[in-house]
């Protein structure tokens, strides 16, 4: 049963064309036959082991409801979670300082939405004080000894990480005695430098003895130091979902070969053990894996991703490095359509007539003609299917008494609301279509 705060989450993403961050396990459809491998590999790295999986899947498969969907089962086992989308100019996965600064500033736990950085890292330094005091060898009311041992405590706890970047532990320590001095903004300033943020003014940097900004390298042991403190702070590890990995495809030349040869390190790092508990999934679709611009043109990276689905996709092996998403069919959309009627109507102002007026049957019949305005392709429908099934017919079946979709309703789809993806579905209707 899903709670009526959920409900109006989904229901409002679903209104503007968007995937809802929550509640996805109510609306998931032909993915189940993936949750038993997935939350196998999620209890891995519960424990500590770091692991990578690529999704492919066409554009309209569902890539990123799956990566918010495997979000929300993270959260369940105490992962964070982190979702990025890889662009050329905003972040390119090759600058691995770019892409720390995103990790952070959308870090998300169960307890909590994006922006969950500073809690945590409160919360590690309660957690380091409560091991600190545990040994009742200390007072709690001697600051000065407490901050002192917990401290020493810090410096243990990230040694590994302070001897190859010795700014990350500067830092920390430099917050935490401005909390206890009650400054505010040099508490603030640090946080910011700490997450990746550019342009931190020079007297905050001074506080803690460190210069310039997180470079490349540092970026990647300031990630490694933040896997340590999310596993003293209580949370198993960490789950980072790099959507849209197939970008690369269209950015210049050497933008585009850097980036798949970060993607290949990221791989051999994760096997190598640098990143115990973070839990790596790409998405992209079938041509960035098989097609010349992707994967294929770097070969360790090609060698390390290949998976074998020459045999029938019902034999598809969900342990192996790639998966695939199966796609809709007219089956799936109209299974999903229904799913989404039912929580609407678990909430609404008139349940019974949603539910009698906007039947199984008329929502596959929607989902029929939806498809068929885009091209007969399935695959870029379940957008616009759910947008107008929400916007268009459930909503006014709700308010109107008197609105029947089979007689007041004719389905229209102006290009204006489409993606260019679903506009290519459409085909040209004429030479003005037709791009140059």
């Amino acid at each position: 049963m899903v709670s009526q705060h959920r409900r109006a989450e989904i229901v409002d993403a679903l209104r503007r064309g968007t995937v809802p961050q929550n509640g996805l396990d109510a609306l998931a459809v032909g993915i189940e036959r993936f949750a038993a491998t997935l939350d196998e590999e999620l209890d891995a790295a519960a424990l500590g082991r770091g692991l990578f999986k690529a999704v492919r899947g066409e554009y309209g498969a569902g890539k990123t409801f799956f990566g918010r969907w495997l979000q929300e089962r993270a959260r369940t086992r105490r992962l964070a979670t982190s979702e990025v989308q890889i662009s050329e100019t905003d972040t390119p996965l090759h600058r691995m300082e770019t892409l720390y600064r995103r990790v952070v500033e959308r870090i998300s736990t169960a307890d909590s939405g994006e922006g969950a950085f500073r809690g945590i890292i409160d919360g590690w330094f309660y957690a380091l004080e409560q091991d600190v005091l545990a040994d009742g060898r200390i007072d709690a009311q001697d600051g000065d000894t407490l901050i002192a041992a917990t401290e020493a405590l810090m410096e243990t706890r990230l040694a590994a990480v302070t001897k190859v970047a010795p700014a990350f532990s500067a830092t920390l320590r430099a917050y935490r005695r401005a909390l206890q001095a009650e400054d505010h903004a040099l508490a603030d300033g640090l946080i910011a430098w700490l997450s990746g943020q550019p342009n931190v003014a020079a007297p905050i940097r001074r506080a803690a003895g460190i210069k310039g900004e997180i470079d490349h390298f540092g970026a990647g042991n300031f990630l490694a130091g933040l896997l340590i403190i999310l596993r003293d702070s209580g949370f198993s590890g960490l789950l980072l979902v790099l959507d849209e990995v197939e970008t690369l495809q269209r950015m210049r030349a050497d933008t585009r070969e850097k980036g798949l040869n970060a993607l290949r390190q990221w791989i051999d790092e994760i096997d190598a053990g640098r990143f115990p508990g973070l839990y790596l999934l790409i998405t992209g679709t079938p041509a960035f894996f098989d097609g010349p611009q992707g994967a294929q043109r770097l070969a360790p990276l090609a060698q390390r991703l290949h998976t074998d689905f020459m045999t029938d996709a019902r034999f598809d092996n969900p342990r192996a490095v790639q998966i695939r998403l199966p796609g809709f069919d007219q089956q799936l959309l109209a299974a999903v359509g229904s799913k989404v009627r039912d929580i609407y109507g678990s909430g609404c102002q008139a349940p019974e007539r949603v539910l009698r007026r906007v039947n199984d049957d008329y929502i596959a019949a929607l989902a029929q003609a939806v498809t068929g305005n885009l091209g007969g392709r399935v695959g870029v429908a379940p957008r616009v299917f759910l947008k107008k099934l929400v916007g268009d017919v459930l909503d006014r079946v709700d308010q109107y008494p008197d609105f029947d979709p089979r007689a007041h309703y004719a389905l229209t789809i102006a290009d204006t609301e489409l993606s260019a993806q679903e506009r290519a579905g459409r085909g040209a209707s004429s030479v003005d279509d037709i791009e140059l």
